[in-house]
């Protein structure tokens, strides 16, 4: 039976918002991730990360390194009891300068490529699924693939939502502090709906 997703921005809402994570080292998960993926697991809901990662088409690290990096963050959030259930990103960019990966995609953000991708292979309920991110983009994309977003208030999202949002046509269903407010916000608005 298909299950509703909450689709997580990377950088800026589950770790800290480094610019490119171009060396393992600098990856670190933010405060309260760990325990805001447990409650979507518990709460029946599929975690999916869903992440532009250009630095791959720009030539800053390899596209190995980006595996690397998801293989530490579902080790960290593992070692806490919590488990995304997909990881989707988009290694693409129309200025970069390898080869390969210097094309323009549907998957890059704002672009919906990446949750279609996710529904494709997971089977999801779309009709109560959500975006979570710290930028406009994540906004916007939620927009343009029919769903509600939240944005949090960790990476990007204070200067997003100050000098950015008042700007631009999407708005965001609910402001968060961090992943584990929106979350929280989401399983609540969930339970308002289903009675």
């Amino acid at each position: 039976m298909s299950r509703p997703a909450v689709f997580i921005d990377r950088d800026g809402t589950i770790n800290e918002q480094m610019g490119y994570i171009n060396h393992l080292s600098r990856f670190v998960l933010l405060p309260r991730v760990a325990e805001a993926v447990r409650a979507l697991n518990a709460s029946g809901f599929a975690s999916i990360v869903v992440s532009n990662q250009s630095g791959v088409a720009r030539g800053y690290f390899p596209i190995e390194l980006v595996y690397e990096v998801h293989d530490r963050m579902q080790d960290l959030l593992s070692k806490k009891g919590a488990r995304l259930d997909g990881i989707f990103f988009c290694p693409h960019h129309t200025q970069g300068i390898i080869p390969e990966y210097t094309v323009s995609c549907d998957c890059r953000k704002p672009g919906i490529g990446l949750i279609e991708q996710a529904r494709n292979e997971l089977d999801l309920d779309m009709s109560s699924s959500y975006v979570i991110g710290d930028r406009c983009q994540d906004l916007e994309m939620a927009r343009r693939a029919g769903l509600e977003s939240v944005l949090v208030l960790t990476g990007y999202g204070r200067g997003e939502r100050e000098y950015i949002l008042p700007r631009e046509r999407v708005k965001p269903a609910y402001i968060a502090e961090d992943l584990l407010d929106g979350v929280r916000w989401i399983i609540n608005s969930r339970k308002q709906e289903t009675g």
